[in-house]
């Protein structure tokens, strides 16, 4: 008896492409959105700290340009009086066109972390913005999901991006139009065939974008997902994670000399000389992008410098340490030739480097990617309507499909919302302002789960209204809370964010009509 014939992969890889989709879909989704909105993470950061939407410098009597380097040994002293005795470290790090503020931090001795704004005008302290902003939530969101016990959100995030490079590859497979795919697109044909279509374009107008950001974040925590790599070498424990960090990551520490009550600590020495060996050091055109001095307050107390890459592609890790009471050099750092291409992938993922039509380019990829994401859900979605009734566990599906994507942008414009809405010292019990910001995100996010088990696929255009409306409060509250509109200083940033917020707004109400005429069954 002849053995039945084996299906052609193309025919394999269909349920495979189908059920990763529809399991991890919700997962992709998030992280690519919360990615893209990491892309302008420091401009939305302008929008939610109305603060810090700092002018351009004007005039000779600045202390300091917001894109220039700051006079490190003018704010010495207030660091020094700002910094809690017995702190572990201190750091400024220099204000960018993209950030003009100064930033000074500091880790406490039980490794708690604050930040504080300076105005690199005055030098003066800021007010706290009383939220984490973009930076703070979208990015750290992006890439943990706000899950730190034993990196169970960066095991969740690279389980995702494992299924995305599946995804990719056999999409490619079974897609036998390819190229034509790019090009066929009918928005007025029913639902399965247009979001199939969307679905098409998308997949292959950002193939090799969405492979490489996919295939390069995963090289970022390669020491979380491979550990093997490095334990073969250094061992385990925290002794071989320390040696790791120090090879790898350039973790420096003199040799140690106690101080005792007959040798008390020096005077910090200049720091704008040690910025000025560094530039000497690494060469034209380099310059330090933050400082960190190390235990302060005590004798073996020293100072790093890194190297910025606003210029470069790779995310170096050049550092340069001096000794802190006498500004005598220490130690140089450059990252080994391993080290140094996963810290290109970083540079490639990350995009810290200063190119507005790239980071443009960059946040539109990656818009096609939520599109990709989520037409696939709603074509496989359409697709069973169309073939069987809906049964309990198909409805929990699309009620987590509907969470994951139009609720979950929902809850993000909710979030911008709390933020204009909030009194600048609101507090709930021991909740402050930043956590009742992120508490107005995950509730709302909450409620769209439920309205989706509740209101199936009514959901999708009922929560796109809700889209449109929450995208116009949010920009309608910046234009009312704050001076955005009735000062000519205002920062591209800001008014950038409201466009943004105005397109969705439009996108939102364009879905939602399209979904009345033609319903979510046809």
């Amino acid at each position: 008896m002849s053995a039945a014939p084996q299906k052609p992969w193309r025919q394999r890889l269909g349920p495979v492409h189908t059920w990763v989709g529809i399991v991890l879909g919700g997962l992709l989704f998030a992280v690519f959105w919360m990615g893209t909105l990491s892309v302008f993470d420091r401009e939305i950061d302008r929008w939610m700290m109305p603060a810090t939407r700092l002018a351009s410098p004007a005039g000779p009597t600045r202390l300091a340009s917001p894109a220039g380097p700051p006079r490190l040994d003018a704010i010495a002293p207030l660091a020094q009086s700002l910094v809690p005795a017995g702190a572990r470290q201190w750091r400024v790090d220099w204000a960018t066109p993209r950030t003009p503020v100064l930033r000074l931090s500091w880790q406490t001795r039980d490794g708690q972390r604050e930040l504080r704004y300076l105005d690199p005008a005055t030098l003066a302290p800021m007010a706290d913005p009383g939220t984490l902003g973009a930076s703070g939530f979208f990015f750290p969101f992006h890439y943990g999901l706000m899950l730190s016990w034993n990196d169970l959100g960066k095991w969740l995030v690279g389980l995702a991006g494992m299924a995305m490079l599946v995804l990719l590859v056999s999409g490619v497979v079974i897609h036998r139009k390819l190229f034509a795919d790019f090009f066929t697109f009918r928005p007025r044909k029913r639902l399965p065939r247009s979001s199939l279509d969307l679905h098409n374009v998308t997949g292959v107008l950002g193939l090799p974008f969405h492979f490489l950001i996919t295939l390069s974040g995963l090289v970022i925590f390669w020491a979380v997902y491979f550990p093997q790599a490095h334990q073969g070498v250094y061992g385990s424990g925290a002794k071989a994670k320390a040696a790791v960090q120090a090879e790898g990551y350039g973790r420096y520490r003199p040799n140690a000399t106690p101080a005792t009550p007959a040798a008390p600590a020096k005077p910090l020495a200049s720091l704008d000389a040690m910025a000025a060996q560094a530039r000497a050091r690494w060469g034209p055109g380099a310059e330090p992008y933050f400082v960190r001095v190390w235990k302060p307050g005590q004798a073996d107390s020293y100072v790093e410098l890194r190297r910025s890459y606003a210029s470069e592609v790779s995310m170096n890790l050049d550092q340069l340490y001096f000794d802190a009471a006498t500004g005598e050099f220490l130690h140089q750092f450059q990252a080994a030739p391993a080290m140094a291409v996963q810290r290109f992938f970083s540079g490639l993922h990350f995009i810290q480097f200063e190119h507005p039509l790239l980071r443009g380019l960059y946040f539109a990829l990656g818009l096609s990617g939520c599109v990709l994401i989520a037409t696939g859900q709603v074509f496989w979605l359409a697709a069973r309507r169309k073939a069987a009734a809906p049964d309990a566990r198909w409805r929990l599906v699309e009620a987590l499909a509907v969470a994951s994507t139009t609720g979950l942008i929902a809850a993000t414009l909710g979030f911008l919302c709390a933020n204009r809405l909030l009194p600048q010292h609101a507090q709930w019990g021991a909740t402050d302002r930043p956590g009742l910001e992120l508490l107005a995100f995950f509730v709302l996010w909450s409620l769209a789960l439920a309205h989706g088990l509740g209101r199936a696929m009514q959901a999708w255009r009922e929560q796109a209204w809700a889209i449109a409306a929450l995208a116009a409060s949010a920009l309608l509250l910046n234009a009312v809370t704050t001076d955005a509109y009735t000062r000519v200083t205002t920062p591209w940033a800001v008014w950038g964010v409201d466009a943004a917020l105005l397109a969705l707004a439009a996108t939102a109400i364009y879905a939602a009509r399209r979904l009345k005429a033609r319903g979510l069954a046809t």
